[in-house]
């Protein structure tokens, strides 16, 4: 029974305790004070603390890290399903800036324009922390942990998609809702090549291109700071 009441405890995090400190996180107006690179390393922590939570309840699991996708792909499929993902995510993402940066879009959240790099150094730490840190840690998370979960208490495909994609979606309510449908969608695409190919891998690989390309080209250049 400890098993199944730790997963339980977890879903539960990722459901309701992450998405209600998004929420209480986009309410504190002191955030706007704070170095960019301080949140960077507080964002980092928070999801590595999860992750290592995750990983040490995987390794005591009989079936160990294979159920949260962690299985060996051909080469070929594995850059046909990043590519894929990444080139049609991005484009979507790229549209969305270039329309919201003209009006023609709702305005993301501040804290959004916040998290944008600006010097070379933040850019570093984007690319080079964040990013990889994020792409990891929330495909661990919600598609290679949260989505079996739900999928096998469940015993549907359907529900777990979007149960998991809306969690997804609700870790990011600090980003307004525009910014938690977005997630929302993205985190459903990242879930197809896991249906498809049972594979983690892809879905990280294009997370950690997404997140890069958007915080090192995409948000520093359609995403002006707010006087």
């Amino acid at each position: 029974m400890l098993i199944p009441t730790l997963d339980f405890a977890l879903v539960l995090i990722l459901l309701v305790v992450v998405p209600a400190l998004s929420v209480l996180t986009a309410r504190r107006p002191e955030l706007r004070l704070i170095p960019r690179t301080d949140l960077y390393v507080s964002a980092v922590v928070s999801q590595w603390v999860l992750a290592l939570i995750t990983m040490g309840l995987l390794s005591i699991h009989s079936s160990g890290f294979s159920t949260a996708g962690f299985r060996y792909l051909s080469a070929e499929r594995f850059w046909i399903w990043t590519a894929g993902l990444t080139i049609g995510t991005l484009a979507g993402l790229g549209l969305m800036m270039i329309l919201e940066s003209r009006g023609l879009w709702p305005s993301d959240s501040d804290l959004v324009e916040l998290l944008i790099p600006r010097t070379q150094q933040e850019k570093m730490l984007a690319l080079f922390l964040v990013a990889p840190t994020a792409a990891f840690c929330e495909e661990l998370l919600y598609r290679g942990f949260l989505f079996p979960r739900i999928l096998a208490w469940t015993d549907s495909l359907a529900w777990a998609l979007i149960i998991s994609s809306l969690g997804f979606g609700l870790a990011h309510a600090y980003q307004g809702f525009h910014g938690m449908v977005r997630a929302a969608l993205l985190g459903a695409l990242l879930t197809v090549p896991l249906v498809r190919t049972g594979s983690l891998y892809p879905s990280i690989a294009a997370h950690f291109v997404i997140d890069a390309v958007a915080l090192g080209w995409l948000g520093p250049r359609f995403l002006k700071p707010r006087p």
